[in-house]
């Protein structure tokens, strides 16, 4: 995946969260199982974005 890739698929899951925490504020169950669920698959993809920007920055200098 591609850095730019990486940073709208960081971009989307994040507004997909903000979308669930607005129904676990209201009381939704449900909706917060999948919130610590999407926290989960966002820390991989955090991880894959810093070794992208470590290796673009690598390849620029």
């Amino acid at each position: 995946m591609a850095l730019m890739d990486t940073v709208e698929t960081m971009k989307r899951m994040l507004n997909e969260m903000q979308t669930e925490l607005e129904d676990v504020i209201r009381g939704n169950k449900a909706a917060a199982k999948r919130v610590r669920k999407a926290t989960l698959n966002f820390a991989k993809v955090a991880k894959m974005f810093r070794k992208e920007s470590v290796e673009a920055g690598k390849t620029k200098t």
